[in-house]
Order: C-alpha cells, then sequence, then structure tokens
C-alpha cells in the first residue's frame, strides 16, 4: 500500500477526489485534495495498477506521477494549521469580519489554544481591547519583518 499523486486539470483536485472515492474501488483507501497543492491529489491505494483502470473515466485526472510518497510527506497536511500561526504581538492588522471591519488595530496578545487574537484598534480615543477569532484577521505589517 502506498500513496500517489495523481495530476489533475487546476481547480478540479476537489472533484477528481470525490470521484476516485465515490468509485468504491476495494484498492482505494482515501484520496485527498489539500488546498495548497495545486493540480495534484494525493491517494491511498494498494498499489499503482488501479489507476491504469479508472484514470481514464474520470474527467479532469491527467494521469499518475510514477512512483510512490510517505505518510510522512503528506502527513502536515492532514493537521489543519491554527489561523493565527504567523501573527505576532505588535503586528498591525486589518480586521476582515465582524463588527469592526474595515478597522485597523494592533495585536495585543494571542492565544492560540483559542486561536483568538485580541486586538486594539488605532481609531478608538480609549483604547479598547476586542478579542477576535484568528480568521477575522489580516497581517498589514509585522514588526518581525
Amino acid at each position: 500500500m502506498g500513496i500517489y499523486a495523481v495530476k489533475t486539470t487546476a481547480s478540479q483536485e476537489q472533484t477528481v477526489a470525490e470521484m476516485i472515492i465515490n468509485r468504491e474501488e476495494p484498492s482505494i483507501h482515501a484520496a485527498l485534495a489539500p488546498d495548497s497543492v495545486t493540480s495534484y491529489v494525493m491517494v491511498e491505494a494498494d498499489d499503482e495498477s488501479v489507476f491504469e483502470r479508472i484514470l481514464d473515466e474520470i474527467p479532469h485526472a491527467q494521469g499518475i506521477v510514477q512512483g510512490q510518497t510517505s505518510m510522512a510527506e503528506v502527513e502536515h497536511f492532514l493537521s489543519p494549521t491554527p489561523d493565527v500561526e504567523g501573527i505576532a504581538e505588535g503586528d498591525i492588522v486589518e480586521l476582515i469580519a465582524g463588527p469592526f471591519k474595515g478597522e485597523k488595530a494592533q495585536v495585543q496578545r494571542i492565544d492560540e489554544g483559542k486561536d483568538q487574537v485580541t486586538v486594539e484598534l488605532y481609531e478608538a480615543t480609549v483604547p479598547i481591547p476586542v478579542t477576535v477569532r484568528g480568521d477575522q484577521i489580516r497581517v498589514l505589517d509585522s514588526e518581525e519583518r
């Protein structure tokens, strides 16, 4: 059993992964279309021979990359990265969702466990700490860079 990379048409990775799984081939165990990889789907299968049969019947599947990869090489696609990753205290951010959308703020505290960031709004007359989810902000300027 191994993990194989199937070449696909760009933007059709999710569709190809679903079609491969929906075929219910006993020798195919899983298919993964990571957002960070364009034009490829990772498929866990018993061997390469199954792809010779099915890829002709799946639209947007262009072929298989020769050889197989290991679980260690695809493991990082399986665990989600927290939204607060890459954000540091002191960074200047813009709120992109919620009641303060469009406001600029400075990061005061980061709670990685809850995936939340506490910021202080710039335009506020009185500095008020506001806690938002990590996916509700966009870093504009980082002190580390």
